[in-house]
């Protein structure tokens, strides 16, 4: 009995340390991933997508606070990577690791919804998670660069605004998916498989084509966006726009295609409005079509018990009684309570 206790008392720590540990290894392959398309803005390298900070917030979402160290010494070895650390990397840590946990504890205060059913999931992820919180990161990141000389204070502004978009777009893009393969969000039905193919072949197509091109055709993958959440709400639409964001990316740090003849600054710019687009549309217009389906069922699960209610009072028999049929002992005193809101019409 002595040890079965020791084993339950043992338990939890040792599960919030293997957690934290692949929060931090998932933290780290994401940044090692993320630095693939940086680009240097005033000789300051950013990333115009910083998966690590979706992979903190959804980390924290699914599997609570309780490992956030994972994600401090994640960043910790994303840095250890590039550089030697020194005092100015615990500065950064703490940043690093402090916007997720600021993005999480507001998503719980507004009480967030993990499968981002409503619309006002989606707003919140967006102007909680990612605009709001992100601000704790790029703003101590690009002040220490200001502070330790590196960075004149003419150029904070370009690089904050560069940093900020970065780490939001990790929050827009990678969060969302990430709740999506946890199961939160809900998966395709086999009948789609058909219909997500060719939405598949057609993204392969059309993307490329309007990333490569010359001609600044990257309007071409909104359609896709729109076809995506009108057919497979979040999972399908965030995919499209995470893809159509890293090939984007990609071809904006080289400098090709619609990129062609830019400034660095201008880059960034058109990158980032491009991709807060993007990820705009997935999110929000998904949200909205999730959360009209949802109360399309509602309304037809309400119309069919009143159409039951209605049969049983038109043959002179008694409504079924909702507590028994949902197992609950039917009342001794016979009364039914009155239902605490009206049914609207």
């Amino acid at each position: 009995m002595a040890d079965v206790l020791v084993t339950r008392q043992f338990r939890p720590p040792t599960e919030a340390v293997l957690a934290s540990l692949a929060v931090a290894a998932c933290y780290y392959a994401a940044g090692r991933l993320g630095l693939l398309g940086r680009l240097v803005v005033e000789g300051v390298v950013v990333t115009p997508i910083w998966p690590p900070t979706g992979v903190a917030v959804a980390a924290l979402l699914l599997l609570g606070v309780r490992v956030w160290p994972g994600i401090a010494l994640g960043c910790f070895l994303v840095i250890a990577s590039l550089t030697t650390p020194g005092l100015t990397t615990v500065v950064t840590v703490v940043s690093n690791t402090a916007a997720p946990l600021c993005a999480f504890l507001l998503l719980r205060r507004v009480d967030f919804r993990l499968d981002m059913a409503r619309l006002r999931d989606g707003i919140c992820l967006v102007f909680l998670g990612g605009f709001g919180a992100m601000l704790i990161s790029s703003t101590a990141g690009v002040g220490l660069h200001v502070a330790t000389g590196s960075l004149e204070k003419s150029e904070f502004w370009p690089v904050w605004l560069a940093w900020w978009a970065g780490d939001t777009m990790g929050v827009l893009l990678v969060t969302p998916l990430l709740l999506a393969f946890a199961g939160a969000v809900g998966r395709f039905r086999m009948r789609r498989w058909v219909e997500a193919v060719c939405l598949g072949l057609a993204a392969l197509v059309l993307v490329p084509l309007a990333v490569v091109s010359p001609m600044s055709l990257l309007f071409l993958v909104f359609p896709l966006l729109i076809w995506t959440a009108l057919r497979f709400q979040l999972a399908g639409s965030v995919l499209c726009a995470l893809f159509a964001s890293v090939l984007t990316t990609f071809e904006a740090t080289s400098g090709r295609g619609a990129f062609l003849h830019l400034s660095d600054v201008e880059i960034m710019l058109k990158l980032q409005a491009f991709n807060g687009c993007a990820a705009l549309t997935a999110l929000l217009l998904s949200s909205v079509i999730t959360e009209q389906r949802a109360t399309r069922r509602s309304v037809r699960r309400a119309c069919e018990e009143l159409a039951e209610v209605l049969e049983h009072l038109a043959a002179g028999e008694p409504s079924p009684n909702p507590s028994a049929a949902a197992g609950h002992p039917p009342d001794p005193t016979g009364s039914r309570a009155a239902p605490s809101k009206p049914l609207s019409p």
